[in-house]
């Protein structure tokens, strides 16, 4: 992996955000998880949109385009 690609991952475990998600996605943890504060208190107010936002936060998580608060992306597992 070049310095480039290095630099734009994140040191965030990408199991542990899909399993907060999963479990509390609806709470928004793994918002809170990777420094998204602000995202994470309205999915507690709005319980995840409905559930929606929790889902397609999930998927992008499982599919590897889910960034950090640096826009960093979650790419360890």
């Amino acid at each position: 992996m070049s310095e480039a690609a290095a630099a734009n991952v994140s040191p965030r475990s990408r199991t542990v955000a899909a399993v907060l998600a999963f479990f509390l996605g609806y709470l928004g943890i793994h918002r809170f998880y990777v420094g998204k504060i602000g995202t994470g208190v309205l999915m507690i107010v709005t319980l995840g949109a409905l559930g929606v936002w929790t889902l397609i936060d999930f998927i992008m998580i499982l599919v590897g385009s889910f960034k950090d608060k640096e826009e960093r992306v979650l790419a360890t597992w």
